[in-house]
């Protein structure tokens, strides 16, 4: 049979747009569709603007720390709404980088949502065009709870169009999302409270990370309410009132806003999948196999959609993985072991490999052996601040192999980028141990730890 592609792509985000592009390289015809703008979440709602507003975040105690240096107090105070209209530029002028990219590539951009039609047939507004191969990578959406009021909550996305700036901020979710907003929010001069249904943030991290975060945002002002239930939102005259039990009931204020950051699910409603043989899992999610093939073996799904890691360097990976298989003959999987991540709250957060009590329960506690630091970075002391940086290697006694290694403080995410390759390769104590220190720098501590 002659279809009109040899590969459509549902969905433009990083994935996706991953995934065409070598596809087009191999000399595949290809196709895409996207109902919003491309880059998906990372590029408009997640990565880019988040990080750019991080640094926009932290300027306020650069210019406080100065002082320690000899440097004159500065006033100065936050343009919100330039400061919006700056990064969503740099968001807009991104698309026109993604939007050229495809164009160079020859890939078909079709605007407007696709959904199947049958096997090998997708629908995009009143057009159908027919596909050999057809990936899903539809990504993610944020979740509303079922909370009596929560249609009075802004979820994550909004964040980066809301104007003017709330003043005082109620934020639901103790996951990375939400503790990320909550650091960005205070370091920028809004007042806000972390609702939590645990005790700590971050469950499923690293224990003495988690610990180290939360106490790092509670040092700068950030009020976390934790073992909490949400009881109910209400819209008031001057805001809304979230309602919190704990032991008891209490009522918290916000001006504007209550911003949700309760989770994400496979954005998989409404673009066909009925009309497939693609099979979900008990959560949404699309079940793949190690090559990313669905239950339909020419439908294929990366990215957040399915159940592996939900982070935009995997679903990249995932999708180019994909294209060297199926067009450039060159059969590869997506290794999920050692995949580095960053939490860039305040402080900064990093981490890669096993934690603690993954490497205990995997190998046993006699097996495994420990090595921590807690410091005081050199920069903070002429400023007089009290911030430490810790950081943790999980060795494999037996092998000597350095497990996991994780780390909370400045320059976090550089930093693990670095080791992760070490711990990626397979690289023992002996190896840390070996290697000269760079002096004097926080980094040296990695291979000083004994």
């Amino acid at each position: 049979m002659t279809y009109d592609f040899d590969l459509f792509v549902i969905g433009a985000g990083s994935g996706g747009i991953a995934t065409a592009r070598r596809a087009a390289e191999y000399g595949a015809k290809v196709g895409i569709a996207e109902f919003d703008r491309l880059g998906g979440t990372c590029v408009n709602r997640g990565c880019v603007p988040k990080k750019l507003m991080v640094y926009a975040s932290r300027f306020p105690d650069m210019m406080e720390e100065a002082q320690g240096y000899g440097w004159s107090p500065v006033k100065s105070s936050l343009n919100w709404e330039d400061m919006i209209t700056r990064v969503n530029n740099e968001v807009t002028r991104l698309n026109g980088i993604y939007q050229r990219m495809l164009d160079n590539s020859k890939v078909q951009i079709y605007q407007g949502r696709a959904r199947f039609v049958d096997n090998h047939t997708v629908e995009v507004g009143d057009t159908k065009v027919t596909a050999d191969k057809i990936l899903i990578a539809v990504g993610g959406t944020p979740v509303r709870p079922d909370i009596p009021g929560i249609e009075h909550a802004l979820i994550s996305d909004d964040l980066f169009k809301l104007n003017p700036q709330p003043q005082r901020v109620v934020l639901l979710g103790g996951g990375y999302i939400g503790c990320e907003f909550a650091c960005i929010l205070h370091g920028l001069g809004t007042e806000v409270v972390q609702v939590i249904r645990q005790d700590k943030i971050l469950r499923g991290f690293e224990e003495d990370l988690r610990t180290e975060i939360q106490e790092g945002m509670i040092r700068h002002g950030i009020r976390i309410i934790n073992n909490a239930d949400i009881v109910e939102i209400t819209k008031t005259d001057s805001g809304v009132n979230v309602t919190v039990k704990t032991d008891k009931e209490e009522n918290i204020f916000a001006d504007a806003i209550s911003l949700a950051a309760l989770g994400r699910k496979p954005n998989t409603d409404n673009i066909g999948l009925e009309n497939t043989t693609v099979k979900l899992d008990e959560e949404g999610m699309i079940v793949v196999d190690r090559y990313s093939r669905t239950a339909e073996e020419h439908i294929y799904a990366v990215g957040d959609c399915t159940s592996k890691i939900q982070l935009t360097p995997v679903a990249i990976n995932e999708g180019r993985a994909l294209a060297d298989t199926v067009f450039g003959g060159k059969s590869r999987v997506m290794s999920y072991e050692n995949i580095p991540t960053a939490i860039f709250t305040s402080p900064e957060a990093a981490t890669v490999g096993l934690t603690e009590a993954e490497a205990i329960e995997k190998h046993g506690s006699d097996r495994i052996k420990i090595y921590r630091s807690r410091f005081r970075p050199m920069y903070y002391t002429l400023a007089e601040k009290e911030e430490k940086t810790m950081m943790k290697l999980i060795v494999d006694q037996e092998t000597d192999q350095v497990l996991g290694a994780h780390m909370v403080g400045d320059h976090a995410a550089e930093i693990i980028q670095g080791v992760a390759i070490a711990v990626k390769m397979g690289a023992k104590k002996a190896d840390f141990d070996a290697t000269v220190g760079i002096h004097p720098s926080s980094a040296e501590e990695f291979v000083t730890m004994r």
